[in-house]
């Protein structure tokens, strides 16, 4: 039995790769050769690293926006109110600190003024002037519960808003 000489490649991917033909020059080398070239290919250990440490740091970044969101959120959300009588308690720590200060609108003490309205917030046998310098809500009235947002200026307490 006899066998035929092999056929020699037709296209060029095929020849690619077995060297030029004795007297021939040496074909040029492409872009698409020399990436899949063993030396040039990079390690898959290395990549992995790569996106292991990067993917880590994202973690981070997104983990240390959600816990600063979450606090800035609860220290917003976390307003406490004093009612008049814990208030004047509390009057030299408090200082000039802005607070929110409950109580009941004293009967007979609402005094509208150019700025705004003047009145009385009781709580227990407490009793704290309030200076207001906006305009009060309607339901504003006497033996309503209200909460002023202000400081404390001398024996005044010094609001803008109102809520009924």
């Amino acid at each position: 039995m006899t066998t035929a000489p092999p056929s020699p490649p037709s296209s060029p991917e095929a020849t690619e790769g077995t060297g030029p033909e004795p007297g021939e020059a040496p074909a040029p080398t492409t872009s698409a050769a020399r990436s899949s070239s063993p030396t040039s290919r990079p390690r898959p250990a290395a990549v992995r690293t790569g996106h292991r440490v990067r993917y880590t740091v994202v973690g981070l970044v997104l983990v240390g926006a959600l816990v600063f969101l979450v606090a800035k959120g609860l220290g917003t959300a976390l307003n406490f109110y004093l009612p008049a009588n814990q208030a004047l308690a509390q009057r030299a720590s408090l200082g000039g600190k802005t607070f929110n200060l409950e109580g009941l609108v004293a009967e007979g003490s609402i005094r509208h003024t150019s700025s705004g309205v003047d009145f009385v917030v009781t709580s227990g046998a407490a009793r704290v002037t309030v200076v207001n310098t906006g305009t009060p809500p309607e339901l504003f009235q006497p033996d309503i519960p209200v909460i002023a947002v202000g400081p404390f200026r001398g024996p005044l307490f010094v609001s803008d808003p109102i809520l009924v």
